[in-house]
């Protein structure tokens, strides 16, 4: 299929918000799972025949929402337009359609809130903004909510804290229940939830895979470097995007683990039954999908009676295990079923649990117990992109603001080179890569190339004042969207990698340490 033609956005000389385009993105639209994907996840197959009765489903899951969830009511009760939203979405940013910004994305859902939940809406519907819902007002749901990649940098900037991140998903949880669901998100939840990864990769390829990878360490670095699988009583479980299993760049840090874990003589072990870090439930608001995923992992650590979990370089699959691992499996304080407590005296206390790998990394590192050649990544002017799941979600380490500086301490320890890019573009209000929260698919690629405009700007002023040439992130989805986005802003695809793939580089292994 021929690439669809779209203009590319200029860059600005400074940032301004940009010019409205009305409807600019309306055509765009991802494709619509079919009942086969749909039900295999319990969802129902299609859109009933009878507008009527998807009508009162979607006002009956709305309701229900509104009634589980109280935050998505204040969500829907609290905004007053005040405009701090409008130019932060990088969609908006991108495009130029109006219904991107967070605000009006928001108002395609608050609309129909206040037709149908408010007394005002329903006495006074035109004198509220209140609309009824129509097919063409899923139909514009499931176009614009589909152009959200629920990043989050817009509740950094609304002074009342509403997260449009959990408008999008309750709007994405709605549209599933009732048939109207995304192709390439619940394709993943079905491919997870029968094979144990987002790539539908069985057992006996995966081993084939890191067996392969092995020798191909071996011939590299003459260092006999294992990548283990279902290996029982090895201290650590590594869970970790399954694209890091065979995807460029993205297995450069897989190599980059198995080194580090090699170097630090810490046994480990990745599991066929439990192969994946990803966890799509998460951007459709599936609580219950959410756990069925994590729990897949919980059963894996204690059948392999493991004494630490660490998470790999995915920013979705770091937030859903930092903040709701606890509640969906009981993997921390709090979890009170027999499992649950069996896995909490199993698990070792010194550590956090879970970690993620550049927690893991760095306290090696301040430990003395890892030692690098910088120069061997001299070839290498390097940037960071903060992944927003990571920038806006969670944490890392002992100090506030250690999920910004920790990746950033390991570049330093491991390569000579280094600058950030432009401080309005990183940490908390980093820019989206324009490709997270279900929207990496070639379904959306106007919408991506669009949406990563923002994160482009800032690359190329360092590019062009510090001649960087390396754009490492600790995120799978950062990573697949760069490599296919980049070539469209004049940049090499291979520009950007993982922070491990620089680890890798550098580490000392076997008799160099």
């Amino acid at each position: 299929m021929a690439a669809p033609e779209f203009e590319i956005p200029k860059y600005r000389a400074f940032p301004t918000v940009p010019a409205m385009v009305p409807g600019a993105m309306a055509h765009s639209k991802p494709y619509v799972a079919n009942e086969k994907i749909q039900e295999a996840i319990g969802f129902q197959g299609k859109l009933d025949e009878d507008w009527q009765v998807t009508h009162d489903k979607v006002i009956g899951k709305f309701g229900e929402l509104l009634g589980k969830y109280r935050s998505l009511k204040v969500f829907m009760d609290a905004c007053v337009h005040c405009g701090s939203c409008t130019d932060k979405c990088h969609y908006f940013i991108g495009t130029g359609d109006p219904k991107n910004m967070p605000v009006a994305r928001q108002e395609l859902m608050r609309s129909i809130y206040r037709r149908y939940f408010t007394v005002p809406g329903k006495l006074f519907p035109k004198l509220v903004g209140a609309r009824d819902l129509t097919k063409d007002v899923l139909d514009e749901w499931f176009s614009y909510f589909w152009q959200c990649s629920e990043c989050r940098r817009c509740s950094v900037f609304c002074p009342y804290g509403i997260d449009t991140a959990e408008v999008t998903m309750a709007a994405r949880h709605i549209m599933d229940s009732v048939g109207y669901g995304q192709k390439y998100s619940n394709e993943i939840l079905g491919k997870v939830n029968k094979i144990g990864n987002n790539l539908g990769l069985p057992g006996p390829a995966l081993e084939d895979t890191l067996l392969g990878l092995e020798e191909d360490v071996k011939d590299d670095t003459g260092v006999d470097v294992k990548y283990p699988l279902d290996v029982q009583g090895a201290e650590v479980l590594l869970i970790t995007p399954s694209a890091d299993f065979f995807a460029e760049p993205h297995i450069e840090s897989l190599i980059g683990y198995g080194k580090v874990f090699h170097a630090a003589g810490i046994s480990w072990t990745l599991s066929s039954y439990a192969s994946e870090a990803g966890n799509f439930g998460l951007f459709n608001g599936d609580y219950g999908m959410m756990r069925k995923i994590a729990m897949r992992i919980r059963e894996q650590a204690l059948e392999l009676g493991v004494k630490r979990i660490v998470v790999g370089e995915c920013g979705h699959a770091w937030r859903v295990a930092y903040a709701f691992w606890n509640t969906l499996t009981g993997l921390g304080a709090g979890g009170n079923d027999p499992f649950a407590v069996e896995l909490q005296k199993q698990l070792d206390p010194k550590y956090k649990q879970p970690s993620h790998i550049c927690e893991l990394t760095w306290d090696l590192i301040q430990q003395g117990r890892l030692k690098f050649d910088k120069e061997a990544n001299d070839s290498r002017i390097i940037t960071f992109h903060d992944s927003c799941n990571v920038a806006r979600a969670s944490r890392m380490g002992d100090q506030p603001g250690g999920q910004f500086d920790i990746p950033r301490n390991i570049i330093k320890s491991v390569a000579n080179k280094f600058v950030d890019m432009d401080e309005a573009t990183i940490r908390e209000i980093t820019f989206c890569c324009g490709g997270g929260g279900g929207v990496l698919t070639d379904d959306l690629i106007e919408a991506r190339v669009k949406g990563a405009f923002p994160r482009m700007e800032a690359l190329q002023q360092v590019v062009d004042k510090h001649g960087v040439n390396f754009m490492a992130t600790i995120c799978a989805i950062c990573k697949a969207q760069f490599t296919k986005v980049l070539p469209y802003y004049g940049f090499n695809m291979r520009l950007v990698g993982g922070v491990h793939q620089l680890v890798s580089t550098a580490i000392r292994l076997g008799d160099e340490q």
